[in-house]
Formats: structure tokens, C-alpha cells, sequence
């Protein structure tokens, strides 16, 4: 995939994950009316934070692996880079602890505090990584909403999102009978 493909199907799951994150977000405005939403959308996003992982981590190895195209494109600005590894960890922390809340329901204390913490982590990296990417955004989304606009595939990269907000929605749907245990606990 060369950098400008990789640059749009990136820009299109930011696009998708800044408005479901806003949703997730917003139900921590209080927790025991909006548990069982703020655990769905949270399963949700799982597939669509891999796909934006994985769209982020094959720029990095064609960078790194001297790929020309890549190398001609660029890196990200040296503090973005030095922030990634402290993102994709916050992140990878996030998500496991909030799924291993879902599996082991209410009680599990130490997991919740550990999912409290990554979030601490993870809210402040990714506000430097959002307000450093924000304001590119709107272009290469409506370029390739628009059909692609001289960068071929893009029905093919507006798929995997899709597919990925499909897989979303199943992993979301699987996991509403683990939602009652905690929906209850909090009401």
C-alpha cells in the first residue's frame, strides 16, 4: 500500500473513532446510568482501534524497513514518534482491562483500578496525538469519500472500515449478555 492509501484509510478510521470515542466519552458523565452503553460502545471499538493500530504500525515498518515511498514521505515529527509507544501501550492496557472487566464482571477491583490507570495514560496521549492530527483530517476523509480523488483503492480501504465497524458491531452484540451483570450492580 503506498503512503498516500496508508494516509486515507488512516484518516478515515481517526475519522470513525474520534466520533465513536466522543459517544464512549460522553457515558462517563455518569457511569451508573450509561454502564451497559459505555461497555458496548467500548467492545465496539475494539476492531476499528486494531485496524487504526495496524494502518499506523504499517507506516511505521515500510518507514523503518527504508520502503523509498515511505522513506520519500517521511516520519512523523519526532515527538509524535517518541509519544506512539506510550499511546499503543495506554491503548493496549485500556482495551484489555475493559474487556477483562466485561468477562469477570463487578468485584474485580484490581482490574478496574488497572483500567482507571491506563485511561489516566491513555487520555493524555492520545489529546497530544489528536490535536496534533485534527486538524488534517477533513481532507483526505472527504478525498476519499468522494471516491478516492487520484489515490486508487479507495472502495477497497472504505471496506475494511466498514468491515471493521461491522466486526465492531458483532463483538458489541456478543457481548451484551455480559453487560447485565454490570448493569445491575450499578443501578
Amino acid at each position: 500500500m503506498a503512503p498516500d492509501a496508508n494516509s486515507r484509510i488512516t484518516a478515515v478510521t481517526a475519522g470513525v473513532l474520534l466520533v465513536l470515542l466522543a459517544v464512549e466519552g460522553a457515558t462517563l458523565i455518569s457511569l451508573q446510568t450509561f454502564i451497559s452503553w459505555h461497555i458496548v460502545v467500548g467492545m465496539l471499538l475494539v476492531p476499528i482501534v486494531l485496524l487504526k493500530l495496524a494502518t499506523t504500525g504499517y507506516r511505521l515498518a515500510r518507514y523503518y524497513t527504508r520502503d523509498a515511498e515511505y522513506v520519500r514521505a517521511g516520519p512523523p515529527p519526532v515527538h509524535l514518534r517518541l509519544l506512539g509507544p506510550v499511546l499503543v501501550a495506554a491503548t493496549a492496557g485500556l482495551f484489555a482491562t475493559g474487556i477483562a472487566l466485561a468477562a469477570l464482571g463487578p468485584g474485580s477491583s484490581f482490574v478496574l483500578l488497572l483500567h482507571k490507570a491506563s485511561f489516566v495514560v491513555w487520555v493524555a496521549a492520545l489529546s497530544i496525538h489528536v490535536l496534533a492530527h485534527v486538524i488534517r483530517l477533513p481532507g483526505p476523509i472527504a478525498a476519499e469519500l468522494r471516491g478516492g480523488e487520484g489515490v486508487p483503492g479507495s472502495r477497497l480501504r472504505l471496506s475494511l472500515v466498514g468491515g471493521a465497524i461491522a466486526a465492531g458491531a458483532v463483538v458489541a452484540v456478543a457481548t451484551l449478555p455480559l453487560v447485565e451483570p454490570w448493569a445491575s450492580s450499578v443501578g
